[in-house]
């Protein structure tokens, strides 16, 4: 019998867990400081909107209709070629794995530093450091892999449950700090009153980076959404349930910008630092603060529970989805199947330089967006599932129904966005 999840909650922040990691508290704020500020993020909030949404809900609507991981849903409502695409799509939760635990581990180590230490050895030492970077790798991955062998309920739910508890607690807690800052009311300013000079000076940019960021954010593409769908009932509207997991995961991306600008300008960072902020920029900043060590610690420890959720979740989807085709082995050794098949797979991406930003290409520029547009046409075409069985499923359950006039929203607008959002990256 297959698997469920105990309540609403436990689905809502298992799901919101799965979208909530570093696409919402390492990326987000460094394409921000690059793009101008608020001005991007109203961007942002418009493509999130506009084709995050639609996705999102695809990838919820398929796996409750299908009662199995993106594979399995794809062949057993679409067929069997259509079994194959899914195939495709499943493989990039793997790809995604074997470079996400490497950074996942980086803040498990930052947070450690600050701990034991007072503070880390700084990013250059810590990637130099190969040894390190794979003890840490290894437990993301150990972690991951032993939630997951305890079951969907035991395992996966209640823990994560906790972690995206005490994650909100943690940022509550940052933020109140950041906002108290010296400087905080410049960081806001440039945080929360829109620009439109970089916009007007770079649009191509701008919008190709909004799009990137919507689609990266939620962890959309790979149908890691679709196995936490065939979990839960059919009590509640989709379309409400995508609602929430989104607002929680704007909400986490938002509040990480409350963090981290006021602290760049009161400490005199530049916002524009790229993917170094984190690891770079915002050490400075703890060793400059009165209390530095245990707001680093706080921070970085926020930083690795954000990452770690996402790490469980997209376990789950290769073990669900694992388990959906083969019933020959059970839950602890299709686990630890996982896990060593990630630690093996990982380690290029450990012991050679520039192997993680390869995978990162790869997957964020083409995998993730090929896998949305797969979605789409699956769910609102008549050659895969079909827009009236999905619009069904989606709007089945307590609450908003899926409007009929968005079905050229999924049809064609959201197919176009990716697609640009392929040429962007190959540009």
């Amino acid at each position: 019998m297959r698997e469920k999840l105990a309540s609403r909650l436990g689905f809502l922040m298992l799901a919101a867990g799965c979208a909530v990691g570093l696409g919402n508290v390492w990326r987000f704020p460094f394409v921000v400081g690059q793009n101008g500020g608020a001005a991007f993020v109203l961007v942002y909030l418009f493509f999130l909107a506009l084709f995050g949404f639609p996705i999102l809900l695809a990838e919820l609507a398929v796996g409750r209709g299908g009662r199995a991981g993106i594979a399995g849903s794809f062949k057993s409502l679409g067929g069997v070629s259509w079994g194959w695409i899914g195939l495709a799509v499943f493989a990039g939760n793997l790809l995604l794995m074997i470079y996400y635990t490497d950074v996942a581990g980086w803040l498990v180590k930052f947070a450690a530093d600050y701990a034991c230490r007072g503070a880390p050895c700084g990013f250059s030492a810590l990637v130099s450091d190969k040894p390190a970077c794979l003890a840490a790798m290894l437990v993301a991955v150990a972690l991951a892999t032993a939630v997951c062998a305890v079951g969907v309920q035991r395992g996966v739910e209640r823990v994560t449950k906790w972690m995206m508890i005490s994650l909100l607690a943690l940022m509550g807690v940052l933020a109140a700090k950041a906002v108290t800052l010296d400087g905080a009311a410049k960081g806001l300013a440039f945080y929360l009153k829109p620009d439109w000079a970089p916009l007007l000076e770079h649009p191509g940019r701008v919008v190709f980076d909004a799009m990137g960021q919507a689609f990266f954010t939620l962890s959309i593409g790979v149908g890691a959404m679709t196995i936490f769908g065939s979990y839960i009932g059919r009590e509640e509207s989709l379309v409400k349930e995508s609602f929430w997991i989104i607002a929680i995961d704007t909400f986490v991306a938002f509040t990480a910008g409350l963090i981290i600008f006021p602290a760049c300008a009161t400490y005199g960072v530049d916002v524009a630092s790229g993917p170094g902020l984190i690891f770079v920029a915002l050490p400075k900043v703890f060793g400059a603060m009165a209390g530095g060590r245990a707001w680093g610690f706080v921070f970085f420890l926020f930083l690795s529970l954000a990452a770690l959720t996402t790490v469980i979740a997209v376990f789950e989807c290769l073990i669900g989805g694992l388990l959906d085709m083969s019933r020959r082995f059970g839950r602890v050794a299709i686990s630890l199947f996982v896990g060593v098949a990630v630690a093996v797979l990982s380690l290029p991406c450990v012991l050679v330089d520039g192997a993680l930003d390869v995978e990162d290409f790869v997957f964020s520029k083409f995998w993730l967006p090929l896998g949305g547009l797969s979605l789409t046409l699956f769910v609102s075409c008549g050659f895969g599932w079909g827009w009236t069985a999905f619009r069904a499923e989606a709007s089945a359950g307590r609450g908003a129904a899926l409007p009929g006039w968005t079905k050229p929203v999924f049809r064609y607008v959201v197919p176009a966005m990716i697609i640009l959002v392929i040429i962007g990256g190959l540009i």
